[in-house]
């Protein structure tokens, strides 16, 4: 069996950055941006559309393993969701079969179940993460703290969202995690090498 591990975490902790420097590190796969590139040119759609439905999931709650067999799909809207999380899945398990692999996000903890993944959670205290989204200059150089903490409070809200909707539990939820990790005030080059020593073989 691969060794797996994915990386959820709280927008700006840092969860992107520990889960890459973790496989260079371990000397594995990095998945991330790759699954919304695969699904779009599985599915003919643009990358921009694709990312935006996994973002902005405006349609009523179904588990992530839904079939068509189970739901009679009449909107062509909500049937184009279903099958971008359909292919989603399926390209998540496909990663996992293919070798050693860091997957971040997309509910691949709970996707990928019956492979055992090690499950880790990265989340850190708002100063730590409006610094670090302010470091990242992604697009946030504008806002002042408190429109930067509404900012990250609603992408939280929506990974917490997506989580529940398509696989019935909590996010964030230490019972749902093998570790979690406080990058509170912790430069993360230096505390993945010795995080990596767990997976080592």
């Amino acid at each position: 069996m691969n060794r797996i591990i994915t990386v959820s975490r709280e927008f700006g902790s840092g969860g992107r950055e520990f889960g890459r420097r973790l496989s260079e590190e371990l000397g594995i796969a990095y998945y991330d941006h790759e699954i919304i590139s695969q699904i779009a040119k599985r599915t003919a759609l643009s990358e921009e559309y694709v990312q935006n439905i996994v973002e902005h999931h405006r349609f009523r709650s179904f588990p992530i393993t839904i079939g068509r067999s189970f739901y009679p799909l009449l909107d062509p809207v909500f049937e184009q969701c279903i099958a971008v999380y359909q292919e989603q899945t399926r390209i998540i398990k496909e990663m996992a079969e293919q070798s050693d692999c860091v997957i971040v996000g997309r509910c691949a903890d709970y996707i990928l179940r019956e492979e055992q993944p090690y499950r880790i959670f990265i989340y850190a205290d708002m100063e730590s993460r409006i610094r670090r989204c302010r470091e990242k200059s992604s697009g946030e150089e504008g806002l002042t703290d408190k429109e930067l903490r509404q900012n990250i409070a609603l992408i939280d809200k929506k990974r917490a969202k997506y989580y529940q909707d398509y696989t019935g539990r909590r996010w964030g939820d230490r019972l749902n995690y093998d570790l979690c990790v406080n990058t509170t005030q912790t430069v993360i080059k230096e505390m993945v090498p010795v995080l990596a020593k767990l997976f080592m073989q």
